[in-house]
């Protein structure tokens, strides 16, 4: 009996010049983030931006013109709170620039492939403003040390630094990032475990060392009970 292909839903951030994201563009990411997570065909989710940009941040000239910085700043915040909370796992597939929190974005997904040209991290210290909630996925998934290389000077890394950096974990040409994702996803996804287990090690790496042996008894005994 042959296996059955691996399904994979692909979210495209699609906003506004370079796929801005205003509160209306994060609600559709999140909803398309948890409609993925939901559906029970789909094994894997890409991530990516429409046309030749991943993401260009908040659209913070709208918030300049009048929005609501309170309310811009929430639905970031809701947004790159699904992430860890997914039960499949995610890839990033940084067709291009990936800045500001567009660059959270990436450091929110579990894996990145990037192309050679794309720029990735912050760069709000560059125009006045520091990126309080963008910052956040940064320095979980870099370390305070090498996400201040880029946050406190505000110049994004570029695809060879991430990759130094561990923000992407492969480069290749642009006509190869979708396939290089579903390797990814397709090895991620074998017999399931990452249903359970994915939650479960953004849950212990929260915790100190001691609490987490502690509580990954209970979550290890528990793949082996209905």
């Amino acid at each position: 009996m042959s296996q059955t292909e691996p399904v994979f839903a692909v979210v495209t951030i699609d906003g506004p010049e370079r796929n801005l994201l205003n509160p209306d563009v994060m609600a559709a990411v999140g909803a398309d983030l948890r409609a993925a997570d939901a559906d029970t065909s789909v094994d894997g989710i890409i991530v990516t931006g429409a046309g030749d940009h991943f993401c260009g941040g908040l659209d913070l000239a709208s918030i300049r013109a009048g929005g609501d910085p309170v309310e811009f700043a929430r639905s970031l915040a809701t947004l790159l709170k699904i992430f860890p909370r997914l039960t499949k796992p995610v890839v990033a597939v940084v067709n291009g620039d990936a800045v500001a929190s567009g660059g959270s974005i990436v450091a929110a997904c579990d894996y990145g492939v990037a192309a050679p040209h794309a720029k990735i991290g912050s760069y709000e210290v560059a125009v006045g403003v520091w990126p309080m909630v963008a910052q956040v996925p940064m320095i979980k998934r870099l370390g305070a040390k090498l996400a201040m290389e880029n946050i406190g000077c505000g110049e994004p890394f570029t695809a060879a630094r991430a990759l130094e950096v561990g923000l992407v974990n492969r480069i290749e040409p642009a006509d190869a990032l979708r396939a290089t994702a579903e390797e990814w996803l397709t090895l991620a996804a074998r017999g399931g475990a990452s249903n359970a287990g994915r939650v479960a090690f953004y849950e212990l790496a929260e915790m100190t060392y001691d609490d987490g042996l502690d509580a990954a008894l209970d979550k290890f005994a528990a793949q082996f009970t209905k």
